[in-house]
């Protein structure tokens, strides 16, 4: 169903213009007026890694007037296998500069604003206000849902886009939307399609599941088509739609998405009135986790100096790796043994486990040795530990000759 246009055209088009934006021009749909209205336009895109970057490269190529790019990170070599829009010289660079500077090389005439800085409850009303569009780019749950609810309160539609291994998904979020009529459009938002997040730990992010490279084109180009469309109020946007791409069959599908009657934002009696503790809504770690930790989390340091003691005829111990295979092939730290996290799940793990040793666990970052560690604890193993930081400290503070991932 068409939506009209989210902004109204600018006043003219320069003679530059009009020949760097001609091919857009000759399509009946865009035009003249359709063009004009892509230069008045504001889009806000939040992060310039995997999706913010192939987004903001065909945003500045078709015209977008006016790109507002939030992000706080620097550019990381890492990234480059997919985050198009950095190079090799600007590793260590905030992705931010980083981005505007490829930017403005495709297309000087766009309005670049950097927000700086990690988007939070305080500062994400004035750094969306004035967008006409949000774009996200984002990869956890809880700055999704602070997007979708920010979005909401201030009625600015919000394309979304997530990304994992070779999946990939989209939709358009706009339950302010009015149909070309002016009656409602009764259009979902995303607490519809998940009122909730999944459990802690159950949905790996990019960083710990990886990601095909080039589906951050795919779905990033398609989050911009959706924008266009808005924009300029052309086609039938995602609108009450959920977009689901497979890049290893080829195959797209979708499915419909009703506005949820019981949803707790956008439903017919909210209980999400304002912003909230999005961090604790999502939660990192389960409760069971977070509670086995403590006082049972060691440093890479402290991990050193016990991998030494136990070189030099001091305490035993078994060091786990509770991470993938494959991720064992990239990084290690010296002595570890590979048994994954499912296998702790599954139960298989504990039968693997000495009795007169030791239980130091380690995975990525913390967030999975810690789980493994509620169940290593609950099966009676009362002095194990895991490892704060996991195998990126290990690189970071220790053995920087590894590669980091």
């Amino acid at each position: 169903m068409p939506y009209p246009a989210l902004v109204e055209p600018a006043d003219e088009l320069t003679i530059d213009e009009v020949r760097r934006y001609s091919r857009h021009l000759i399509i009946p749909d865009v035009g003249m007026s359709g063009q004009k209205r892509l230069k008045n336009a504001k889009v806000l895109v939040i992060g310039a890694g995997g999706l913010g970057s192939p987004a903001m490269l065909y945003l500045a190529a078709a015209g977008v007037g006016t790109i507002g790019i939030a992000e706080f990170d620097e550019v990381d070599e890492s990234n480059l296998q997919r985050q198009v829009i950095h190079g090799q010289s600007d590793i260590g660079r905030p992705k931010s500069e980083s981005a505007r500077d490829s930017i403005k090389e495709i297309n000087p005439y766009v309005n670049v604003v950097i927000h700086e800085g990690r988007l939070d409850n305080d500062n994400v009303f004035s750094v969306f206000e004035g967008y006409d569009l949000i774009l996200d780019g984002t990869d956890n749950f809880a700055t999704r849902y602070m997007v979708n609810d920010a979005a909401y309160f201030l009625k600015i539609p919000y394309v979304w886009g997530s990304i994992y291994r070779f999946d990939g998904q989209a939709s358009v979020f706009w339950p302010h939307a009015v149909n070309e009529d002016g009656t409602s459009a009764e259009a979902p938002c995303y607490r519809c399609l998940y009122p909730e997040p999944p459990p802690p730990g159950m949905v790996p992010s990019c960083a710990e599941g990886g990601v095909l490279g080039v589906l951050c084109a795919a779905i990033g180009s398609i989050q911009v088509n959706e924008g266009i469309k808005l924009l300029t109020g052309i086609g039938d946007p995602l609108v009450g739609r959920l977009m689901i791409y497979d890049a290893l069959e080829m195959e797209y599908r979708k499915l419909k998405v009703r506005k949820d009657p019981n949803c707790a934002l956008c439903g017919e009696n909210p209980t999400v009135e304002s912003l909230i503790d999005y961090d604790a809504f999502c939660g990192a770690v389960s409760d069971e986790a977070a509670e086995a930790a403590v006082g049972s989390t060691i440093s890479v340091t402290q991990l050193e100096a016990m991998i030494k003691d136990k070189d030099n005829g001091g305490e035993d111990f078994v060091l786990i790796d509770v991470r993938e295979p494959n991720e064992f092939e990239i990084n290690k730290i010296p002595g570890a043994v590979l048994i994954p996290k499912g296998e702790f799940l599954n139960g298989n793990a504990l039968e693997q486990l000495p009795s007169d040793k030791k239980i130091v666990l380690h995975c990525k970052s913390g967030v999975r040795s810690a789980e493994c560690l509620a169940i290593v604890k609950g099966a009676g193993y009362s002095d194990a530990v895991h490892v704060g930081g996991g195998v990126v400290a290990w690189v970071n503070q220790i053995d920087p000759s590894q590669p980091s991932y």
